[in-house]
């Protein structure tokens, strides 16, 4: 549990990498799953009729797998009652009456239920801490079932990114960037004042998902257009730092002087 942006999802994809394989990771947006007719596209429909199986094809595919259900709340209380069984059986009968079996797959669930309770700031304050947390749980429970919630083994609330892990995310995100250029040949060098200028310019919504996508429309489109106009061959160093007056970041290239 926890509000948007906080790593939810990222913690999911990064199970998967465990696996040395991102496509054992299936994602199911429960947001489509809002109506009743809607279990059909997870389990298909019955013998006779054409529909979707996109959880049930998938885990009888690569039967080891993670799967991950995003925002969980928004499914219909019909779609819950299919991942009970699940969580209940470790195995799911799709549509065309196949048993498929989940009992090597790791199940996550994520939610933004009592996210209005954990607001930034409270890192510092244990009491403050436990008390939103002690909300956001009572606000789960009271939207799901008992019989649901306790067969989820670990519940985790993700508290709000405190400004050091958001450098780290900030980090981690040119980190990857760095790897995509060193395939060509490049080397990438990022001071960290070029992180807390690209933080500084996502302040108004520091989410995990916010950096990425701020360092991906900036940052790596200017690497791209370098690279059309020949500025950048195998043999560079970018370095990236923040321009002076805080406007902007500047990029300086070391020709003969890469990988």
């Amino acid at each position: 549990m926890g509000s948007s942006g906080v790593g939810k999802t990222e913690l999911a994809k990064a199970l998967a990498e465990l696996f040395d394989d991102e496509n054992l990771l299936v994602r199911i947006d429960m947001s489509q799953y809002m109506d009743h007719h809607s279990v059909a596209c997870l389990i298909g429909a019955p013998t006779g009729y054409v529909g979707a199986r996109q959880l049930t094809e998938a885990v009888r595919r690569r039967p080891y797998s993670v799967v991950l259900f995003d925002e969980v709340e928004k499914a219909h209380h019909s779609v819950c009652d299919i991942l009970l069984q699940v969580l209940d059986d470790g195995r799911l009968r799709d549509g065309q009456g196949r048993t498929v079996d989940f009992t090597n797959t790791v199940i996550i669930m994520t939610s933004n239920l009592g996210a209005e309770h954990l607001v930034p700031g409270l890192s510092g304050n244990t009491t403050m801490q436990a008390a939103a947390g002690d909300k956001v749980m009572q606000q789960v429970k009271m939207h799901f079932r008992p019989e649901f919630f306790d067969r989820l083994d670990v519940k985790v609330i993700f508290k709000p990114l405190s400004p050091d892990q958001l450098r780290e995310v900030a980090r981690l995100q040119m980190q990857d960037v760095t790897n995509r250029l060193a395939e060509r040949g490049i080397a990438l060098a990022v001071s960290d004042a070029a992180l807390d200028y690209a933080l500084s310019q996502c302040y108004d919504d520091s989410t995990y998902g916010a950096i990425s996508g701020w360092l991906e429309m900036r940052v790596v489109t200017e690497l791209s257009k370098m690279l059309r106009r020949e500025e950048i061959d195998e043999n560079s160093t970018v370095s990236i730092d923040a321009a002076a007056g805080g406007k902007g970041l500047s990029y300086h290239v070391e020709n003969n002087g890469g990988l």
